[in-house]
């Protein structure tokens, strides 16, 4: 294997290769580098310009620089010269007559952008109004297709007026304590439920329109709750009339303060003692039940004797009618039924016929009857 060249440019004995160094550069050192097929120090790089030999000003082995690649490429593709091979290249293609696109994809591009910032659609449920520069107000916004200026020169602001929202306040975890008019505390909770009305006055007019309507909310409550009894806030009737109080009044404090917020109504959930005295309060609660359950007894007692007297009144205005009538057949007639009344309770039996025994015993007589009809009906069920 003695004098044979690597296919890499370096011979197999570590030798000069053919030529030695006297046939190489000038600038190689002696024994070292050669020109063409010579020997080298090192491996050719195959992917530099003519395989990558050692010939060149440079010599020796070096590694792949990206300035060769291109530089081997020019407008008319990649250089042929020198045994370089070219790879694949890539130019942005031209307009007819060598003008770049690059404009026309500007502009295409600033039209999609004026196009999807100019172009709104309203439904009728929402109402929208546009400002310059997001501040200053330029105008509402009619339902359908509305056009702008693009953004950022206008900015437009769409919001659902139909939509009811809900605010809950006291179902947070802890009391809210109001104080009644009888001097009592209540905790309470309570559903508010609004929507927007005037959609600028809801955005420019106020800075944050949800704590807003929350503050309102609580002063209206406070002062509906003050002007009533504890009594009167447990009852339905009572909770009713509270919460229409609660309603007008926060919507008074509404419009003073321009919110464009309409308040569509005010439920009361939940109405109880606070915790340190619901013992007492459930003892005041049976109490007032008590109450109320011997109060209805007592209405009930006073209808039945109400009902009673007047059907003896009428009871009497016939019988006085029939006693102007025939006095001496009525009057006999009511003797008859006042002693039948009267005796009907008891053992004895009176005749006043002249010829008759005072006294009858009839009705021991019927009690001996019955037990020997009794006693003689005994055997044969017997049998």
């Amino acid at each position: 294997m003695a004098g044979k060249r690597n296919p890499w440019g370096k011979s197999s004995s570590g030798g000069s290769g053919s030529g030695g160094g006297d046939s190489g550069d000038g600038d190689a050192p002696s024994g070292g580098k050669g020109s063409g097929n010579g020997g080298s120090d090192g491996p050719r790089n195959p992917w530099l310009p003519g395989g990558g030999g050692g010939g060149g000003n440079n010599g020796g082995r070096r590694g792949p620089n990206i300035e060769d690649i291109f530089k081997n490429r020019g407008p008319e593709g990649p250089r042929r010269g020198g045994g370089g091979g070219g790879g694949p290249t890539f130019r942005i293609p031209q307009r007819p007559g060598g003008k770049s696109w690059f404009p026309v994809a500007l502009a295409a591009i600033a039209g999609v952008w004026v196009l999807a910032t100019s172009l709104h659609i309203v439904d009728p449920s929402e109402k929208g109004f546009k400002t310059w520069f997001g501040g200053q107000y330029a105008g509402d916004m009619s339902d359908g297709l509305n056009f702008t200026a693009p953004w950022p020169i206008q900015t437009v602001d769409i919001e659902n007026t139909d939509e009811i929202r809900r605010l809950t306040i006291g179902d947070g975890g802890g009391e809210n304590l109001i104080l009644t008019g009888d001097q009592n505390l209540v905790d309470l909770s309570y559903l508010v439920r609004w929507r927007v009305r005037d959609l600028v006055q809801y955005r420019f007019e106020l800075e944050d329109p949800e704590d807003t309507l929350r503050e309102a909310a609580e002063s209206a409550m406070r002062a509906a709750v003050a002007e009533t009894t504890l009594d009167n806030i447990l009852s339905g009737e009572g909770r009713a009339q509270t919460q229409l109080r609660v309603r007008t009044r926060m919507q008074q404090f509404l419009d003073a303060y321009g919110a464009g917020i309409a308040v569509d109504g005010v439920d009361i959930n939940r109405t109880e003692a606070p915790e340190a005295v619901i013992d007492a309060f459930n003892d005041v609660l049976a109490a007032r039940q008590n109450r109320e359950q011997l109060l209805n007894q007592a209405r009930r007692y006073e209808q039945q004797l109400l009902a009673q007297a007047q059907g003896d009144a009428a009871q009497f205005n016939e019988i006085y009618e029939q006693y102007r009538l025939a006095p001496e057949v009525t009057r006999r007639r009511l003797y008859y039924e006042t002693m039948e009344t009267v005796l009907r309770g008891t053992d004895k039996t009176i005749i006043e016929t002249d010829g008759v025994t005072p006294y009858l015993p009839l009705p021991e007589i019927n009690q001996r009857a019955r037990g020997a009809s009794s006693l003689s009906a005994s055997p044969q069920g017997g049998q």
